[in-house]
């Protein structure tokens, strides 16, 4: 049986040995199409090839893409686990030819492959064409020898592949499978085609034409080909099962799922074990590609797809949090082939373990919440379907958990109603989803880009350089000139000023003519795939396009960004030496006044660790050592041990940067395009200001270097010696004379508060008291009523407590009036008198009497107040006379 494994590797080889590139799986967030939440496709990382905003660096191509079908239009979740071949993550197999060879080779590789390597029975296989690609048709004949019955012209737009409604596009051709006579369905085209007889395993693309606009259609100069073959289905089919979770790697999965939590993967809880084997996948990916739950985005889904496997965890009877013990199952099968899961196997688990310890608690919260909701409800009623929804989307908890819920007692849910609230969710989702919002403004500058090619960059090596104006650009438009006190944006052909990128802030300076013209430039951003755009005012003259120029950089300015992004590499090699490998760097802002560092970790850091952090790394710091830069080839860099940001869009030549050593080894090696220090001393000082959380499972560090730390540093020390002279000891006596003081107030407050309470018992005028003050027999209970002065409101019951021992038998009242004369007032009764008095009648009548309204409590135990404090003698006398009514 050829597993999974196997077939992907079977794949790949043959694609290599026929001169493709093994090009890797992209990360699941797509760096190249601010349109679509996840990778849902194999082609989605090769998108500017095939539109030709980029260069391929090879013609040829092949790969095993993960992809996420979860979120906006392609969103296969609530099938997941009921069907075959439904999955939230899946691999896509694909080949890819950038106008290299085209149809002819491409059906003789796809013939080639599903017939001799992985042995399927040509008798069992059939195509699809679209209706008039009379070549595709004619190619099948030939090479695959099939006849026209099994070639079979589908006129609909499920056989021709758009891109947009503008761009590449083309007919497809569609392999089937058929499973045999003893599984429903027909092949494409027929009325039985939705049956699952006939799958397909493969899709071909013919690349051929670009749609300028409707009906406007012409042919490319280079037809491409993009395939697209599913592993789960094609594994169905070479392991002899019909159902895509009857593979290999699922049924390891499963058996996983049904040793923890023993209950058979047969039965009405088949269902539960294939959506945990499936979100297993779907959320580890994820994670490993940098998406952690959340309550929006990309966050919002992983979260989703993790608490619906999370609740058929709950519905196995997993006592504990499941999903986090199977990633080592994962890791095993799918490691090799991706080793983001290895890399990033402590972060999934703690994340996984984490987010299932808070969905546990939602799912408590959330059954006491439909219990509200639906007590007013009998047998034959309808939970509306706006709770329903407002319990899913607001709490976490799904509707299929409200009808089982709800079953019970024969209450049902309003699914037009709750249907009606999720399309509102998802048209205000779809509102709020615009990707990087760059789409529209990108057009100016990608026409730019193909007429003036990529700036160069000359700002690793110099801070000063001469340059051309080659375009002059305002409101989105290109102008000829910009004159005094218009705002601009430049573009030279080549520059000193670092384009913001990676974190690292764009660079400041001046841009000067020959004639005397001034440009203050503000920013600089990276624009088209290479584009260096300098935004800035005309400050003096007039600056035109075709003008020689001189670019200067801000040197200070610089220096610090360059200091503080250096600082950032070794603080997060000392954070992985601190608090483990599991940390991965999630974002950074390299900015000249400070740096911010965020990173994955599950818990605050403690003082001490930062304490750890500073002093590695300022040891590095003061080793002076200098820092390395090497171009090398990005697979080489990252095999030397070279740190990647998972997920960077990186080049075949990456730099990479080394700094310092310990241990006898280097101490940070990172893949890295930002400007740096030219030896670590020149970082001066590095100390964190700050550290705190940005998302779950994600820290930040804020941190000052040079200058910046050290006058922070001066004014904590001025600070901590004008606080050591005003307790008149030296500095380094500060906090222990502090503790000293903290510790005699405390005490004092608690002799103060035994001194108040034996005054307030003690009765008499040492009590303040003026209303008598003394145990009195009022209609034949004993009373005790006392205006207590300097004594706490919240003091009062634990005092009448106290007096209640006291009397033995009776009624006690106590009335504390503050400082700006509102009196609180207590009555208590003793248990032994509750037959026939109510403290919180008595309560009552006192609150009259201070301006204040009502009052309540128990029977033995009643508190009100009121706003005239003044009136606290008369108020205990209106409860003495209650008392003898």
């Amino acid at each position: 049986m050829a597993s999974v494994n196997d077939i992907r590797s079977a794949f790949l080889s043959y694609f290599a040995k026929n001169g493709h590139e093994i090009v890797a799986s992209s990360p699941l967030v797509p760096r190249n199409d601010p349109t679509l939440m996840f990778a849902n496709s194999g082609m989605v990382q090769f998108k500017d090839y095939f539109t030709g905003r980029s260069i391929p660096p090879q013609p040829r191509a092949t790969t095993a893409q993960k992809c996420v079908r979860a979120g906006g239009k392609h969103n296969d979740l609530d099938n997941v686990g009921y069907t075959a071949r439904h999955h939230t993550f899946f691999e896509m197999l694909g080949n890819f030819s950038f106008g290299d060879y085209f149809k002819e080779q491409a059906i003789e590789h796809a013939w080639t492959l599903v017939t001799r390597e992985f042995g399927l029975s040509k008798d069992r296989l059939l195509v699809t064409v679209y209706v008039d690609d009379h070549d595709a048709h004619a190619l099948w004949k030939k090479i695959a020898g099939l006849p026209d019955d099994r070639i079979i012209r589908i006129a609909t737009s499920d056989n021709f592949w758009q891109m947009g409604d503008t761009g590449p596009c083309g007919p497809c051709s569609e392999i089937f499978y058929d499973h045999g006579p003893d599984i429903w369905g027909g092949p494409p085209g027929s009325p039985e085609q939705d049956g699952d007889r006939f799958i397909e395993i493969w899709n071909l693309v013919f690349m051929q034409y670009e749609q300028r606009g409707p009906g406007d259609r012409v042919a490319l100069p280079k037809p491409s080909i993009d395939t697209g073959m599913g592993i789960e289905r094609v594994a169905a089919v070479l392991q002899g099962v019909h159902d895509n979770y009857d593979i290999d790697l699922f049924q390891t999965l499963i058996r996983a799922s049904v040793e923890l939590t023993k209950v058979s993967a047969e039965g009405e809880r088949r269902a539960s074990h294939r959506v945990i084997a499936d979100h297993l996948r779907a959320s580890s990916f994820l994670v490993a590609d940098g998406v952690l739950p959340s309550n929006e985005g990309r966050g919002y889904v992983v979260r989703r797809i993790m608490r619906r496997a999370m609740r058929h965890a709950h519905l196995l009877g997993a006592s504990e949090p499941l999903l986090h013990r199977l990633v080592p199952v994962l890791v095993r099968e799918m490691g090799q082939a991706y080793p983001e899961l290895v890399r990033a196997e402590a972060l999934i688990t703690e994340t996984l373990r984490l987010e299932e310890i808070r969905f546990r608690r939602t799912l408590a919260r959330g059954l006491g919440l439909l219990e509200e909701a639906s007590s007013d409800l009998s047998a034959g009623g309808m939970l509306s379907g706006e709770t329903a929804f407002r319990l899913y989307d607001t709490y976490g908890f799904p509707l299929d958990l409200t009808q089982d819920a709800l079953r019970a007692r024969g209450i049902g849910v309003d699914l037009s109603g709750f249907d009606d609230a999720m399309q509102r969710q998802k048209a205000e989702a779809r509102a709020a989803w615009a990707g990087s919002g760059e789409a529209a403004t990108e057009a100016v500058w990608f026409g730019l880009r193909d007429r003036l090619g990529a700036t160069e960059f000359l700002g690793y090596e110099t801070e000063s350089a001469e340059g051309s104006v080659l375009a002059l650009v305002r409101d989105g438009a290109e102008i000829v000139s910009a004159s005094e006190g218009e705002a601009v944006a430049v573009v030279v052909n080549q520059t000193p000023f670092y384009g913001e990128s990676g974190g690292q802030v764009g660079d400041a300076g001046r841009i000067e003519t020959d004639a005397g013209a001034v440009v203050e430039i503000e920013d600089t951003q990276k624009r088209a795939d290479g584009l260096f755009v300098h935004l800035g005012s005309v400050v003096r003259g007039t600056i035109a396009r075709g003008e020689a120029v001189r670019l200067t950089v801000d040197h200070a300015r610089r220096g610090s960004i360059r200091a503080n992004h250096s600082a950032t590499h070794l603080l997060h090699a000392a954070l992985r030496a601190v608090l483990g490998e599991h940390v991965a760097q999630k974002g950074s802002l390299v900015a000249p006044e400070r740096l911010r560092f965020d990173f994955s970790h599950p818990k605050p850091i403690g003082d001490d660790e930062i304490a750890a952090v500073e002093e590695i790394t300022n040891g590095v710091v003061l080793q002076d050592a200098p820092v390395v830069t090497r171009l090398m080839d990005r697979d080489e860099a990252v095999r030397s041990g070279a740190m990647a940001l998972f997920g960077e869009k990186y080049g075949e030549e990456v730099r990479v940067v080394s700094m310092g050593a310990r241990n006898g080894r280097p101490y940070s090696v990172e893949l890295c395009g930002g400007t740096h220090v030219g030896r670590t001393g020149e970082i001066g000082l590095v100390t964190v200001v700050a550290e705190t959380a940005v998302a779950a499972g994600v820290r930040r560090v804020e941190a000052l270097t040079g200058h910046a730390a050290r006058r922070h540093l001066e004014a904590q020390e001025r600070r901590l010696k004008a606080v050591a002279g005003l307790l008149k000891v030296r500095p380094d006596e500060a906090a222990e004379r502090v503790e000293s003081l903290v510790e005699d107030r405390r005490r004092l407050e608690r002799e103060l508060a035994e001194a108040r309470r034996k005054l307030a018992l003690g009765g008499g005028e040492a009590a303040g008291a003026a209303g008598g003050g003394e145990i009195r027999e009022i209609g034949g209970a004993r009373f005790l009523g006392r205006v207590l002065k300097g004594i706490p409101a919240r003091d009062l019951k634990g005092l009448v407590d106290e007096a209640k021992k006291q009397i033995g038998s009776g009624v006690v009242s106590f009335v504390a009036v503050d400082e700006d004369n509102k009196a609180s007032l207590v009555v208590g009764v003793t248990q032994d008198r509750l037959a026939v008095v109510d403290a919180v009648t008595l309560v009552r009548a006192g609150a009259e009497v201070l301006g204040g309204k009502g009052g309540g409590g128990r029977p033995d135990m009643a508190q009100a107040g009121g706003p005239d404090g003044a009136k606290a003698e008369a108020a205990i006398a209106a409860i003495a006379a209650a008392l003898s009514e």
